[in-house]
């Protein structure tokens, strides 16, 4: 077996890992949205 393990490895090792991921690219996602709405800019009429 080789010194690095691959991703898929280490998810079935450590199935809390997966979770983590997950969450951590949602809360990615959400804050990437937020950024880019608050972004916006209007200069009005």
């Amino acid at each position: 077996m080789s010194e690095s393990a691959t991703l898929t490895e280490r998810l079935t090792n450590h199935p809390k890992l997966a979770g983590v991921l997950f969450m951590v690219l949602l809360l990615l996602s959400q804050a990437g949205s937020a950024q880019a709405n608050a972004l916006v800019y209007y200069a009005g009429p």
